[in-house]
């Protein structure tokens, strides 16, 4: 009997992804599994029921679940969705498990095998799989073109009969993949950019995409890809030496964020005073609180002429092609573990246990699990 995945409709508020698209299907059917739709799953994201080619659709939520023995999700599961997922399936999406360890606890208690996408290794062989860089990629793309739309001036340079209109400068704080993206949208609408990162290894990625990269003499390499935290006296160093840059700026986009912890505050607000009138702020790490200490999440403020934007769900807003990269990601996930149509996965692969959140009723992540006890 072919093993069964399922994909329901997204019920958070604001989201307008889907978890599949027709190419994965086409895969997911040639490894021997059966794939259910939910009536409707793709809608927010222009996808038609009829688009899913050699899917079941089915019309309720309920029966969805209930046939489901592995569950394909982008927002992590509601209380409601929790009650209907069948005992001892399977769940893989973006679960956020340090948001909720209430949610976790509700998995591990119904038995539920779930794979958190975001504790994928961020090791070569895992870069398929990676949904932070996919979906970072959307946001940083998205970052500029909201830059450009809020901001009172052209970004590129324009010769006119009234004269030569000089180019915007966009300032990028944190150089990962949203950042780059961001880098090389604002370029392609002709603006001068700069960027900085406390990796100095972002240098020449910087450098090779036509931006300038700002040097502070502060370096702070980690690990995973990730910066490391800065200390207190090179935290007011970097704030002091990037205020100078960021007064000059028509645009500023920070990007600075860790999955799992608070943004880190990198722009306070003596450093949005000194910044010219008609600015504006693209505040990516929103998600995480900001990296600008007056930035409210979810709102767009003015202060002293300066714009805050600190939109959250960012891909939700590219559906068609964040759906596709985000379902891709999950194929390259699962593949490994759908053999001859049956579900054996090794739990012994290093992406694979990286991923594993709850397993047989034990919660399978320390970190998360001293959490869920903690909680």
């Amino acid at each position: 009997m072919s093993i069964k995945v399922a994909v329901p409709k997204e019920t958070a508020e604001g989201e307008r992804r889907v978890a599949i698209e027709s190419s994965v299907i086409a895969k997911l059917s040639k490894l021997g599994a059966e794939v259910l739709v939910e009536t409707g799953a793709g809608d927010a994201a222009h996808i038609p029921d009829a688009a899913f080619t050699g899917a079941t659709i089915v019309s309720s939520t309920r029966d969805l679940y209930q046939q489901a023995d592995i569950v394909l999700k982008v927002q992590p599961p509601s209380a409601a969705e929790i009650a209907q997922l069948k005992e001892g399936s399977v769940l893989i999406g973006m679960l956020q498990p340090y948001q909720s360890p209430e949610r976790i606890a509700a998995l591990n208690a119904k038995n539920i095998t779930s794979f958190a996408m975001e504790l994928i290794p961020r090791i070569s062989r895992a870069q398929s799989m990676d949904v932070l860089s996919s979906q970072a990629a959307i946001a940083g793309y998205k970052a500029a073109i909201m830059g450009a739309d809020l901001a009172p001036r052209f970004f590129p340079m324009l010769t006119t009969a009234a004269g030569t209109i000089r180019p915007s400068k966009v300032i990028i704080i944190g150089v990962g993949v949203a950042g780059l993206q961001a880098i090389a949208t604002a370029r392609r609408l002709g603006a001068v950019v700069e960027a900085y990162d406390v990796r100095s290894a972002t240098k020449e990625q910087v450098q090779s995409l036509g931006a300038k990269f700002i040097e502070l003499g502060i370096t702070a390499e980690g690990t995973g890809g990730y910066a490391r935290e800065l200390t207190a006296e090179e935290k007011q160093q970097q704030q002091e030496a990037l205020a100078k840059h960021i007064a000059t700026a028509d645009v500023l986009i920070t990007t600075a964020a860790v999955p799992g912890r608070p943004s880190p505050k990198i722009i306070p607000e003596s450093t949005v005073d000194g910044m010219k009138s008609g600015a504006v702020i693209i505040d990516l790490a929103a998600e995480g609180g900001g990296n600008c200490t007056l930035t409210q999440p979810g709102k767009t403020i003015v202060h002293n002429g300066v714009t805050i934007h600190a939109p959250l769900n960012v891909p939700s807003q590219v559906p068609v092609h964040a759906s596709e990269m985000y379902a891709k990601n999950l194929l390259n996930f699962l593949t490994p573990m759908l053999k001859g149509g049956t579900y054996a996965p090794d739990f012994s692969d290093e992406v694979i246990a990286g991923a594993l959140l709850t397993h047989e009723g034990k919660i399978m992540n320390a970190a998360i699990r001293q959490l869920v006890e903690g909680a």
